[in-house]
């Protein structure tokens, strides 16, 4: 894939991604979907689960792979050489690990006071646990976010790593970069952008955080309004072992809902609590009467607020799915389609997940090795004296 071929808002702006697992590369692609041109540094041995099936990698595609060993000098100085021609790095190492192989944020501040450094960790640059190891459930488990999903009286629910990892972790990531971005215009400079899953996480608990302050999730886990806890807001099983979402919310919504179902109940009564538990027996007793399809058949069209809940891989055959095409089947390959979507400057899903170092020679040819360019900074860049180790 040529660089030139990217489209999209971030069109001509330059990333270096060192390969990682998770949020670092969600970001990566995140940016590579809106335009940027997104260099992935991959490592000798593999990266994790896709070892030998890069060419898969989802979180990869629209992306350039350069293959470098950092433990050996002229790699190292070939990755020091992207970085300083790039506008932001993304890394999602421990803290220090960047520094002891000499590419942490200080060895760019006089070849590129431009770079926008962003740091992607579980638990951030500082703080008692910032050296220490662990996961998407580690991190969503001590902001609280853990403990307020899963049924009244069960044990936490394990959000996927779709809370922590992807939207506590990468999203935040790709905002700080955005907002960097922004700022650099201003003033010309970079700066570090330390993305921690446990800030973001907690930060996307900030509706819930709002409620608790007022009384308005005043139960433990499964008891509230929104936790599954009101019969108006959680899901019921069907006569063929599948389920339907409710969300019906408001009054006229929940009329609807009761409407459909054909139960004439005291809607006065559906936020005081204390009828909650019979009503949850009413509306899953009415579900059970009907499979999926015929009750998809029944509010369809309606306010009440009620969907299917879909499978992963048959979510992408729901007509409103299909229509909008936000999942996709590339190569035989489930996958969304970018998001967010803009009016000129449409993002695209780029090319297939490369092969690690299948774009070594044509990365560096872009990046201007051989050449003399100047960047929009005003600096000089000349021949990349490493190149001969590519």
């Amino acid at each position: 894939m040529n660089a030139l071929s990217q489209t999209g808002p971030l069109e001509g702006l330059r990333v270096v991604e060192m390969a990682g697992i998770g949020p670092g590369p969600f970001a990566a692609k995140f940016l590579a979907e809106m335009g940027a041109d997104v260099v992935r540094i991959d490592r000798p041995g593999g990266n994790g689960w896709f070892t030998g099936l890069e060419h898969k990698d989802q979180l990869n595609r629209g992306k350039r792979s350069v293959l470098l060993d950092l433990h050996e000098g002229g790699d190292r100085a070939t990755a020091r050489w992207l970085i300083e021609r790039a506008d932001v790095l993304i890394e999602g190492y421990r803290p220090g690990v960047m520094e002891r192989v000499g590419l942490g944020p200080d060895t760019f501040s006089a070849t590129n006071p431009g770079l926008i450094y962003g740091r992607m960790t579980g638990w951030g640059q500082d703080g008692p646990l910032a050296p220490a190891a662990g996961h998407d459930i580690d991190y969503v488990a001590i902001t609280g976010l853990l403990d307020a999903i899963g049924q009244a009286g069960g044990p936490p629910v394990v959000p996927l790593n779709v809370a922590g990892d992807f939207g506590g972790g990468g999203a935040y990531l790709v905002i700080g970069v955005l907002a960097a971005l922004h700022e650099r215009t201003r003033s010309g400079t970079g700066q570090v952008v330390d993305a921690a899953i446990v800030d973001g996480a907690a930060h996307l608990l900030n509706g819930v955080h709002a409620m608790l302050a007022v009384g308005g999730w005043p139960g433990s886990r499964g008891e509230n309004l929104l936790d599954g806890g009101a019969p108006f807001y959680g899901v019921y099983r069907t006569s063929d072992d599948r389920y339907m979402a409710v969300g019906a919310l408001e009054p006229k919504f929940y009329a609807a809902l009761l409407e459909g179902l054909g139960l004439d109940l005291d809607r006065s009564t559906q936020n005081d609590p204390r009828t909650w538990a019979d009503l949850k027996e009413a509306l899953a007793a009415r579900f059970l009467t009907r499979t999926q399809d015929e009750w998809c058949a029944v509010f369809g069209g309606t306010d009440a607020c009620v969907a299917p809940v879909a499978g992963l891989r048959a979510a992408i055959a729901h007509p409103h799915i299909a229509a909008r095409r936000t999942l996709l089947d590339v190569d035989g390959v489930l996958q969304a389609a970018p998001a967010p979507r803009f009016g000129r400057t449409r993002s695209a899903l780029g090319g297939t997940p490369p092969i690690p170092g299948a774009d070594n020679a044509a990365v560096l040819a872009d990046w201007g090795a051989g050449t003399s360019q100047r960047d929009p900074h005003g600096r000089n860049h000349i021949t990349d004296p490493m190149r001969n180790h590519l």
